[in-house]
């Protein structure tokens, strides 16, 4: 799983900043018409073995189900929505409570085909475009200037309902690929029942995606245009009642710790 990946929104806010740095619309509800919600994520990085970085992430929803604020190392971000239960708005928040940035979300119909990511400094606006095949994300293009030169691009191959090839191009003034390639469970994923705008914006296999990945192959292009592997990661995987995950534990090949998520989940 992507290192930065570790929450909807919040994740969302770290793929902006770090850019200017360098389910349905509908609630799915269970049998006995309760909402089953993420609410908590625990992850644990072992970039550094010898000092691991944990992150906490809260999710907060109102009396329909939806994401009304998000909670992650004291920064904050709140959505608003239109009268059919779209994202319109999320306005994201420093430490401190001033307002950083807003995104606003454009639609065509049902489709999301761009966030924005509105700052006071207008040099660091930044625009995510959205392309479908057969009613799923094919690409997704980060563009960090106005007429979107050396964009960032990720592309897209399924099977069924599940990303299993995804390719990443790294705009700037030098370009870099890595390709990861997943292999799946048959379980629920941790977003299932996450609005699926905000798992659009997400981005990536493991929003994306029906079933969680339980393993990764990390590639990256040379020089040569030939694709050379570097990492294999290993998911183990707990589930609760509703099969849905509740710790992930991501390993090397060797049996090295690659990082750690603990999800919950409310009711309503």
């Amino acid at each position: 799983m992507k290192k930065y990946f570790f929450l909807g929104l919040m994740g969302s806010a770290v793929f902006f900043n770090s850019c200017s740095d360098t389910v349905e619309n509908e609630i799915i509800t269970d049998p006995v018409q309760q909402r089953t919600l993420l609410s908590k994520i625990t992850t644990v990085y072992y970039d550094n073995p010898a000092s691991p970085q944990t992150t906490v992430s809260t999710l907060e929803y109102n009396s329909q189900g939806q994401l009304i604020k998000t909670l992650s190392e004291g920064r904050s971000s709140i959505n608003e929505y239109d009268s059919s239960g779209k994202p319109v708005k999320t306005n994201y928040y420093k430490t401190d409570g001033t307002l950083e940035y807003y995104a606003l979300y454009t639609y065509n119909n049902d489709q999301l085909q761009n966030v924005k990511a509105i700052y006071s400094d207008t040099n660091l606006n930044r625009t995510i475009n959205y392309t479908y095949s057969n009613g799923k994300v094919a690409t997704s293009t980060l563009c960090q200037t106005a007429n979107c030169s050396n964009p960032s691009i990720s592309s897209y191959t399924y099977n069924g309902d599940n990303i299993t090839v995804e390719t990443s191009e790294l705009g700037g003034t030098i370009t870099f690929f890595t390709k990861n390639e997943y292999l799946y469970d048959n379980q629920l994923n941790p977003y299932t029942f996450t609005n699926k705008y905000f798992r659009i914006m997400m981005g990536g296999a493991y929003a994306l995606s029906k079933n969680n990945y339980t393993s990764e192959k990390i590639s990256f292009k040379d020089s040569a245009g030939n694709w050379v592997p570097n990492q294999n990661v290993v998911y183990e995987i707990q589930y609760n009642n509703a099969q849905l995950p509740t710790q992930v534990i991501g390993k090397s090949l060797s049996g090295a710790n690659y990082v750690k998520y603990n999800y919950e989940y409310i009711t309503q």
